[in-house]
Protein backbone atom coordinates (compact mmCIF):
# COMPACT_ATOMS: atom_id res chain seq x y z
CA UNK A 1 0.00 0.00 0.00
CA UNK A 2 1.16 3.54 -0.81
CA UNK A 3 2.05 5.96 2.05
CA UNK A 4 -0.96 8.20 3.44
CA UNK A 5 -1.47 11.26 2.20
CA UNK A 6 -2.46 14.35 4.50
CA UNK A 7 -0.90 17.43 6.31
CA UNK A 8 1.35 20.55 4.96
CA UNK A 9 3.30 18.16 2.85
CA UNK A 10 0.38 18.21 0.48
CA UNK A 11 -0.22 22.01 1.29
CA UNK A 12 3.24 22.90 -0.15
CA UNK A 13 3.70 20.39 -2.50
CA UNK A 14 7.10 19.10 -1.13
CA UNK A 15 6.18 15.76 -1.01
CA UNK A 16 3.77 13.00 0.16
CA UNK A 17 2.75 12.76 3.84
CA UNK A 18 0.01 10.91 5.90
CA UNK A 19 -3.39 11.34 7.17
CA UNK A 20 -5.89 11.92 17.07
CA UNK A 21 -5.65 11.45 20.29
CA UNK A 22 -3.74 8.63 22.30
CA UNK A 23 -3.54 4.88 20.29
CA UNK A 24 -5.27 2.76 23.09
CA UNK A 25 -3.68 0.16 24.76
CA UNK A 26 -4.74 -3.06 23.17
CA UNK A 27 -4.11 -1.10 19.64
CA UNK A 28 -0.19 -0.60 20.84
CA UNK A 29 0.39 -4.16 21.47
CA UNK A 30 -0.40 -4.89 17.87
CA UNK A 31 1.82 -2.50 16.30
CA UNK A 32 5.38 -4.55 15.37
CA UNK A 33 9.12 -2.82 16.72
CA UNK A 34 10.06 -2.36 13.39
CA UNK A 35 7.50 0.56 12.10
CA UNK A 36 7.63 2.69 10.06
CA UNK A 37 5.06 5.14 10.19
CA UNK A 38 1.88 5.88 12.55
CA UNK A 39 -0.77 7.68 11.71
CA UNK A 40 -3.65 7.78 14.08
CA UNK A 41 -6.98 10.16 13.04
CA UNK A 42 -9.56 11.01 15.65
CA UNK A 43 -12.80 10.89 13.78
CA UNK A 44 -14.90 12.08 16.48
CA UNK A 45 -13.39 15.04 15.97
CA UNK A 46 -12.88 15.15 12.88
CA UNK A 47 -16.88 14.63 11.93
CA UNK A 48 -17.06 18.44 14.02
CA UNK A 49 -14.90 20.49 11.09
CA UNK A 50 -16.50 21.40 7.95
CA UNK A 51 -12.52 21.43 6.87
CA UNK A 52 -11.64 18.63 8.10
CA UNK A 53 -14.22 16.57 6.52
CA UNK A 54 -13.71 18.37 3.17
CA UNK A 55 -10.06 17.39 3.18
CA UNK A 56 -10.52 13.98 3.88
CA UNK A 57 -13.03 14.00 1.19
CA UNK A 58 -10.64 15.24 -1.17
CA UNK A 59 -7.69 13.50 -0.26
CA UNK A 60 -8.82 10.45 0.90
CA UNK A 61 -6.30 7.93 0.79
CA UNK A 62 -6.78 4.10 -0.97
CA UNK A 63 -5.93 2.71 2.30
CA UNK A 64 -8.69 4.46 3.85
CA UNK A 65 -11.11 3.78 1.10
CA UNK A 66 -11.00 0.38 1.63
CA UNK A 67 -11.34 0.32 4.98
CA UNK A 68 -14.69 2.38 4.87
CA UNK A 69 -15.79 0.42 2.05
CA UNK A 70 -14.87 -3.57 3.84
CA UNK A 71 -16.35 -1.97 7.23
CA UNK A 72 -19.72 -1.18 5.56
CA UNK A 73 -19.72 -4.68 3.99
CA UNK A 74 -19.65 -6.20 7.26
CA UNK A 75 -22.03 -4.44 8.67
CA UNK A 76 -20.39 -1.65 10.60
CA UNK A 77 -20.80 1.87 9.54
CA UNK A 78 -17.44 4.10 9.87
CA UNK A 79 -19.04 7.58 10.16
CA UNK A 80 -21.32 6.71 13.24
CA UNK A 81 -19.18 3.90 15.30
CA UNK A 82 -15.24 4.48 14.42
CA UNK A 83 -14.15 6.51 17.74
CA UNK A 84 -10.27 6.48 16.80
CA UNK A 85 -8.64 5.33 13.62
CA UNK A 86 -4.75 4.23 13.33
CA UNK A 87 -2.71 2.97 10.59
CA UNK A 88 0.62 1.61 11.12
CA UNK A 89 3.24 0.26 8.35
CA UNK A 90 6.14 -1.85 9.66
CA UNK A 91 8.87 -3.78 8.14
CA UNK A 92 8.26 -7.84 7.79
CA UNK A 93 11.66 -9.28 7.04
CA UNK A 94 11.73 -10.58 3.48
CA UNK A 95 8.06 -9.66 2.70
CA UNK A 96 8.81 -6.18 2.75
CA UNK A 97 6.78 -2.68 4.42
CA UNK A 98 3.01 -4.36 5.54
CA UNK A 99 0.62 -2.02 6.49
CA UNK A 100 -2.63 -3.04 9.44
CA UNK A 101 -5.41 -0.50 10.83
CA UNK A 102 -6.86 -0.46 13.88
CA UNK A 103 -10.36 0.88 14.39
CA UNK A 104 -11.62 1.30 17.46
CA UNK A 105 -15.23 2.50 18.37
CA UNK A 106 -18.60 1.90 19.20
CA UNK A 107 -18.94 -1.68 17.90
CA UNK A 108 -19.49 -4.91 19.77
CA UNK A 109 -17.42 -7.93 19.67
CA UNK A 110 -20.16 -10.26 21.08
CA UNK A 111 -23.19 -8.79 18.54
CA UNK A 112 -20.45 -8.96 15.60
CA UNK A 113 -19.95 -12.58 16.36
CA UNK A 114 -23.67 -13.08 17.01
CA UNK A 115 -24.39 -11.39 13.61
CA UNK A 116 -21.38 -13.66 11.70
CA UNK A 117 -22.84 -17.20 13.13
CA UNK A 118 -26.67 -16.15 11.61
CA UNK A 119 -25.29 -15.84 8.25
CA UNK A 120 -23.35 -18.84 8.79
CA UNK A 121 -19.88 -17.18 8.49
CA UNK A 122 -16.77 -19.17 10.06
CA UNK A 123 -13.56 -17.51 10.65
CA UNK A 124 -10.41 -18.54 10.03
CA UNK A 125 -8.15 -19.17 13.29
CA UNK A 126 -5.13 -18.24 14.23
CA UNK A 127 -4.07 -19.37 17.83
CA UNK A 128 -7.23 -17.78 19.70
CA UNK A 129 -7.98 -15.04 17.24
CA UNK A 130 -11.29 -15.57 14.44
CA UNK A 131 -9.76 -13.74 11.33
CA UNK A 132 -13.15 -12.92 9.16
CA UNK A 133 -12.71 -11.93 5.40
CA UNK A 134 -13.81 -8.81 4.09
CA UNK A 135 -13.69 -7.16 0.64
CA UNK A 136 -10.35 -6.20 -0.85
CA UNK A 137 -8.47 -9.28 0.21
CA UNK A 138 -8.42 -8.02 4.08
CA UNK A 139 -9.36 -9.44 6.84
CA UNK A 140 -10.46 -8.51 10.33
CA UNK A 141 -10.42 -9.44 14.03
CA UNK A 142 -10.92 -7.79 17.06
CA UNK A 143 -7.79 -7.03 19.65
CA UNK A 144 -10.87 -6.51 22.55
CA UNK A 145 -14.65 -5.79 22.84
CA UNK A 146 -14.37 -2.41 21.10
CA UNK A 147 -10.82 -2.55 19.18
CA UNK A 148 -10.86 -4.38 15.17
CA UNK A 149 -7.32 -5.14 13.94
CA UNK A 150 -7.76 -5.17 9.69
CA UNK A 151 -5.36 -5.88 6.78
CA UNK A 152 -4.15 -8.29 4.14
CA UNK A 153 -2.97 -11.60 5.85
CA UNK A 154 0.10 -11.48 6.59
CA UNK A 155 0.04 -8.16 8.20
CA UNK A 156 -3.01 -8.67 9.98
CA UNK A 157 -0.77 -12.24 11.36
CA UNK A 158 2.63 -10.12 11.84
CA UNK A 159 0.56 -7.70 14.13
CA UNK A 160 -1.39 -10.39 16.14
CA UNK A 161 2.25 -11.95 16.45
CA UNK A 162 3.89 -8.87 18.55
CA UNK A 163 0.07 -8.64 20.06
CA UNK A 164 0.42 -12.33 21.54
CA UNK A 165 4.43 -11.78 22.41
CA UNK A 166 5.31 -14.24 19.66
CA UNK A 167 7.45 -11.13 18.52
CA UNK A 168 8.64 -7.42 20.04
CA UNK A 169 6.27 -4.33 19.62
CA UNK A 170 6.34 -0.36 19.25
CA UNK A 171 7.18 -0.10 22.82
CA UNK A 172 10.50 -1.61 22.35
CA UNK A 173 11.35 0.76 20.36
CA UNK A 174 12.48 3.87 22.19
CA UNK A 175 13.05 6.18 19.32
CA UNK A 176 9.21 5.67 17.85
CA UNK A 177 7.81 5.97 21.71
CA UNK A 178 9.34 8.59 22.64
CA UNK A 179 8.40 11.05 19.46
CA UNK A 180 4.83 9.61 19.98
CA UNK A 181 4.52 12.22 23.25
CA UNK A 182 4.04 15.59 21.80
CA UNK A 183 1.83 15.03 19.53
CA UNK A 184 -0.74 12.43 20.54
CA UNK A 185 -3.40 14.99 21.09
CA UNK A 186 -3.67 16.24 17.66
CA UNK A 187 -7.09 15.20 15.67
CA UNK A 188 -4.38 13.75 12.96
CA UNK A 189 -1.04 13.23 13.94
CA UNK A 190 2.12 10.59 13.08
CA UNK A 191 5.27 9.88 13.54
CA UNK A 192 7.69 8.52 10.93
CA UNK A 193 11.53 6.61 11.59
CA UNK A 194 14.73 7.73 10.21
CA UNK A 195 14.34 5.89 6.81
CA UNK A 196 11.34 6.68 6.41
CA UNK A 197 12.30 10.50 7.05
CA UNK A 198 15.36 10.75 5.59
CA UNK A 199 13.00 9.69 2.27
CA UNK A 200 10.37 11.79 2.90
CA UNK A 201 13.06 14.83 3.63
CA UNK A 202 14.76 13.60 -0.66
CA UNK A 203 11.36 13.92 -2.51
CA UNK A 204 10.92 17.38 0.07
CA UNK A 205 13.47 19.05 -0.95
CA UNK A 206 13.88 18.43 -4.53
CA UNK A 207 16.90 19.86 -6.58
CA UNK A 208 18.01 21.49 -3.23
CA UNK A 209 18.43 17.48 -1.51
CA UNK A 210 20.70 16.82 -4.06
CA UNK A 211 23.04 19.50 -2.79
CA UNK A 212 26.26 18.51 -0.83
CA UNK A 213 24.50 20.02 2.70
CA UNK A 214 21.72 17.13 2.66
CA UNK A 215 24.02 14.34 1.66
CA UNK A 216 26.53 15.39 4.96
CA UNK A 217 23.60 15.76 6.92
CA UNK A 218 21.33 12.79 5.96
CA UNK A 219 22.08 10.02 8.24
CA UNK A 220 22.01 12.84 11.04
CA UNK A 221 18.69 13.24 10.82
CA UNK A 222 16.64 11.04 13.18
CA UNK A 223 12.77 10.56 12.06
CA UNK A 224 9.46 12.95 12.34
CA UNK A 225 6.10 13.77 14.25
CA UNK A 226 2.77 16.38 13.52
CA UNK A 227 0.20 16.62 14.75
CA UNK A 228 -2.82 18.91 12.41
CA UNK A 229 -5.70 20.36 14.04
CA UNK A 230 -8.68 21.95 13.07
CA UNK A 231 -10.25 23.72 16.33
CA UNK A 232 -9.67 27.36 15.23
CA UNK A 233 -9.30 27.09 11.21
CA UNK A 234 -5.93 24.46 10.52
CA UNK A 235 -2.74 24.27 12.38
CA UNK A 236 -0.56 21.97 11.20
CA UNK A 237 3.22 21.53 13.45
CA UNK A 238 6.08 19.15 12.30
CA UNK A 239 9.19 18.49 14.05
CA UNK A 240 12.06 16.79 12.56
CA UNK A 241 14.17 15.33 14.69
CA UNK A 242 17.78 15.45 14.45
CA UNK A 243 20.95 14.54 16.79
CA UNK A 244 22.60 17.73 17.11
CA UNK A 245 21.53 21.65 16.73
CA UNK A 246 24.58 21.88 13.37
CA UNK A 247 21.90 19.61 11.50
CA UNK A 248 19.03 21.22 12.47
CA UNK A 249 19.95 24.28 11.46
CA UNK A 250 21.01 23.27 8.42
CA UNK A 251 18.27 21.68 7.62
CA UNK A 252 16.09 24.83 8.58
CA UNK A 253 18.21 26.62 5.45
CA UNK A 254 17.89 24.10 3.27
CA UNK A 255 13.72 23.72 3.36
CA UNK A 256 13.58 27.72 3.66
CA UNK A 257 15.36 27.42 0.39
CA UNK A 258 12.70 24.97 -0.70
CA UNK A 259 9.26 27.27 -0.04
CA UNK A 260 10.96 29.96 -1.70
CA UNK A 261 11.22 27.99 -4.90
CA UNK A 262 7.79 27.07 -4.38
CA UNK A 263 6.63 30.54 -3.99
CA UNK A 264 7.83 31.84 -7.72
CA UNK A 265 5.96 29.31 -9.59
CA UNK A 266 3.11 29.94 -7.06
CA UNK A 267 -0.42 31.03 -7.54
CA UNK A 268 -1.77 33.87 -5.69
CA UNK A 269 -3.93 31.12 -3.39
CA UNK A 270 -1.23 28.97 -2.99
CA UNK A 271 1.27 31.64 -2.16
CA UNK A 272 -0.83 33.22 0.78
CA UNK A 273 -0.94 30.04 1.85
CA UNK A 274 3.24 29.44 1.34
CA UNK A 275 3.55 32.73 3.70
CA UNK A 276 1.71 31.29 6.15
CA UNK A 277 4.72 28.81 6.98
CA UNK A 278 7.37 29.33 9.23
CA UNK A 279 10.25 26.96 9.29
CA UNK A 280 13.20 27.41 11.90
CA UNK A 281 15.18 25.34 14.21
CA UNK A 282 15.00 24.78 18.11
CA UNK A 283 18.15 23.14 19.46
CA UNK A 284 18.00 19.56 17.13
CA UNK A 285 14.63 20.05 15.61
CA UNK A 286 13.58 21.34 12.62
CA UNK A 287 10.26 23.29 13.14
CA UNK A 288 7.52 24.15 10.76
CA UNK A 289 4.62 25.79 11.01
CA UNK A 290 1.02 26.18 8.95
CA UNK A 291 -1.65 28.06 9.92
CA UNK A 292 -4.86 29.25 8.25
CA UNK A 293 -8.39 29.98 8.53
CA UNK A 294 -10.81 28.08 7.01
CA UNK A 295 -11.97 30.20 4.08
CA UNK A 296 -8.02 30.18 3.02
CA UNK A 297 -7.11 26.64 3.48
CA UNK A 298 -11.17 25.50 1.47
CA UNK A 299 -9.40 27.80 -0.77
CA UNK A 300 -5.94 26.39 -1.26
CA UNK A 301 -7.59 22.51 -1.84
CA UNK A 302 -9.33 23.75 -4.63
CA UNK A 303 -5.98 25.04 -6.33
CA UNK A 304 -3.99 23.47 -9.00
CA UNK A 305 -0.94 22.63 -6.85
CA UNK A 306 -2.99 21.27 -4.08
CA UNK A 307 -4.67 18.85 -6.94
CA UNK A 308 -1.41 18.03 -8.36
CA UNK A 309 0.47 16.56 -5.08
CA UNK A 310 -2.73 15.17 -3.65
CA UNK A 311 -3.38 12.59 -6.30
Amino acid sequence: MRQLKCGLWVLLGLAPAAWASAIGSSARTAIPSDVQQIITVDYRTLKNSGTAMALKNQVLPPNLKEFETSMKGVGIDPEKDVDQLTFASYRQGKDGLKVVGIAQGGFSQKAFDKKMRLKKVKPLKYRDAALYSMSGGMQMTFLDENTILFGDSGAVRGALDAHDGYASTLESNREMSDMIGSVESGTVWSVLDQQGTQNMLLAALGDAGKLADFATIKKHVLGSRYAMNFGSGVNFDLDVVTSDSVTAATLSSLVKAGVLYRKMTATPVEKMALENVSVNSDSSDLQMHFKADDKQFQGLMHSDLFAAVSK
